[in-house]
């Protein structure tokens, strides 16, 4: 039997830091892009997950992966001291030698391998222009398109696989239209202020119903998860052709 083909991890971590511009790109406090587990140095399967979680690497590792690309990644906060659940996690990426390499915030907004790009894509959304400022940057895209509204929710749901929930707060036709993939419902208000009449997210909370009223705007949700499956798809396959090893996608969905 050959053996099995091997790249090595310093040269993806770098080749993904140089595509995604993790130096450049401020993100929220304790996200850590880039590479957060170490392995053995080699890779030969990749595994892509929206969550860096003990349940993703479990799945990652049945697939035969040492290496996993994550858009959650294992730090956001104090994550000491790594005992329980944290033991068995990090005792269970160390003794199968899986390496972790998360992107946040770079992964969103790269223009060809981002969710909110490829989201935007999958609609139909074309000619579509930065949008959304925050964080010193427009983290999400925006389109002129006229659609009607039910059938940009259908669309949605056809694209991400779940139903998405509609807050009808603004014209039964589309004219302009908003992505930011993930968890942007609590920043409505700058959608708003910046002009689309609607606004594609993953979720927000229960009081942004009558926020979306009060300012004329339809907000749909998609779902955290299912909105942000399309980047570490794109980047694994990105770094799988580039150094000719296989990858495979772990879903494992929240529901939220």
């Amino acid at each position: 039997m050959g053996r099995m083909q091997a790249a090595e991890l310093k040269k993806i971590v770098k080749d993904c830091n140089r595509e995604l511009r993790i130096a450049e790109v401020e993100d929220w406090p304790g996200a850590v892009n880039g590479l957060q587990v170490e392995n053995n140095g080699r890779v030969t399967r990749i595994a892509a997950a929206v969550d860096g979680t003990l349940a993703t690497a479990k799945l990652a590792i049945e697939q035969g992966a040492d290496l996993m690309m994550v858009h959650h990644g294992l730090f956001w906060n104090k994550t000491h001291p790594w005992t329980g659940q944290r033991y068995k996690f990090i005792k269970l990426l160390l003794d199968h030698n899986v390496a972790v390499y998360s992107s946040h915030l770079p992964l969103d907004i790269h223009p060809d391998l981002g969710n909110n790009a490829l989201l935007c894509r999958s609609l139909g959304l074309n000619r579509t222009k930065p949008f959304f400022t925050d964080k010193g940057r427009q983290l999400g895209l925006r389109a002129a398109r006229k659609m009607d509204r039910n059938k940009l929710v259908e669309k949605l749901g056809e694209v991400l696989g779940v139903s998405p929930i509609l807050l009808p707060g603004g014209p039964e036709t589309c004219r302009q239209i908003g992505v930011v993939t993930g968890g942007a419902g609590a920043e409505l208000t700058i959608a708003a202020k910046e002009g689309v009449d609607t606004f594609i997210t993953g979720e927000g909370p229960h009081w942004t119903f009558a926020l979306a009223e009060e300012m004329g705007i339809n907000v749909i949700y998609g779902g955290h998860y299912a909105t942000e499956t399309f980047g570490v798809k794109a980047l694994a396959e990105f770094i799988s052709l580039k150094h000719h090893i296989p990858w495979s996608f772990v879903d494992h969905p929240t529901g939220l």
